[in-house]
């Protein structure tokens, strides 16, 4: 019983500690609330004398107004520096972008006067594919799959949201894909064209194109018996022997001898029925039954067998016919330039 009764009277004595500790606590928060309503109750007089004989001036303040006052004061500063902050940031903002606007306005230029070349090329490139088709023998106008130019110079409405330039290239990418078929058809052409080229004796006959004609196919003077005679080929001479000889088409070697009139001489058959013969050559460089193809070196210019000098003796045959080789020597080179 004796330690019930202690501890109730330990428990009575916490209870009236902390209501003293609050009391305590509540009255000194009270004075200091009080001395603050005080100090800001506290009235002042403002005296404003003029220096005249006129009617003196008197406002009574508090602390609290001159506090109020101040911090009144004060947001209005701060407002004020915080919007002219503001202010000059957005007018940076803005000078910038009308920097950047003016910059992407002399790209679009640019971009303009970049297009209207473009186009102007692609004019040009299809007059190009016009004289290629015709003189492939195929006229470029009448296909259907042909982009049509002028239709970039039309006056017409826009579509909604799409610049002047941007249409232009779209039509233009549109007309160039067009080309593409065509194009295609040219190589293919070009190619079967080089390809019948290379099985005709087409190119000159001396490498690096060396060398002139001193002697030409047909009716000429034997320079050793000094009488007419026909002169089944032509002469090419570099004023010295050897230079190279190159096989003037795809073929096969079927001769490689020597006699008395032609010296050292090759013959190659090629398709179609041509044959063609390289003679008094210095020495071959190729063997029997080899497949050439056009411009290797076959041999070397010489003055071997019947001759006055160092010179290439050069013939085409078509089939037992012996035409005049001059009309073949430069097909290609003539070709070519037609083309261009």
């Amino acid at each position: 019983m004796a330690s019930i009764h202690e501890y109730k009277r330990f428990e009575n004595g916490i209870v009236q500690k902390t209501k003293k500790a609050a009391s305590f606590a509540f009255r000194g928060v009270g004075r200091v609330l009080g001395a603050v309503g005080r100090f800001l109750t506290r009235r002042y007089t403002v005296v404003f004398v003029p220096h005249s004989e006129k009617k003196v001036y008197n406002f009574h303040v508090t602390v609290l107004s001159i506090v109020c006052f101040f911090l009144v004061l004060s947001g209005i500063l701060g407002a004020f520096f915080w919007y002219g902050s503001s202010y000059n940031y957005a007018s940076s903002a803005l000078a910038g972008r009308d920097a950047h606007i003016r910059y992407l306005q002399a790209s679009l230029d640019q971009i303009r006067e970049e297009t209207n070349l473009l186009i102007r090329g692609a004019r040009e490139f299809e007059d190009a594919l016009a004289g290629t088709f015709s003189i492939l023998g195929s006229d470029l106008s009448s296909r259907p799959s042909r982009g049509d130019l002028d239709s970039f110079f039309d006056v017409r409405e826009m579509p909604e949201g799409i610049s002047r330039e941007i249409d232009d290239i779209r039509r233009l990418s549109a007309h160039l894909a067009a080309a593409a078929e065509p194009i295609a058809e040219v190589g293919a052409a070009l190619h079967s064209h080089s390809e019948i080229l290379a099985d005709i004796p087409s190119i000159w006959p001396v490498q690096g194109g060396l060398g002139h004609i001193s002697m030409f196919f047909g009716q000429n003077i034997n320079p050793f018996t000094g009488q007419y005679y026909i002169h089944r080929g032509i002469d090419i001479s570099t004023f010295r022997s050897g230079d190279p000889v190159v096989a003037t088409a795809n073929g096969q070697i079927v001769a490689i001898n020597y006699n008395h009139d032609f010296g050292n001489y090759i013959i190659i058959r090629h398709r179609h029925g041509y044959y063609t013969r390289f003679a008094h050559l210095l020495s071959t460089r190729v063997r029997l039954g080899q497949r050439v193809q056009q411009g290797d070196v076959i041999g070397h210019i010489g003055n071997t067998g019947l001759s006055t000098g160092p010179h290439l003796h050069y013939e085409v045959h078509i089939g037992s016919d012996v035409v005049d080789p001059f009309h073949y020597i430069h097909l290609r080179s003539s070709i070519a330039r037609q083309r261009r």
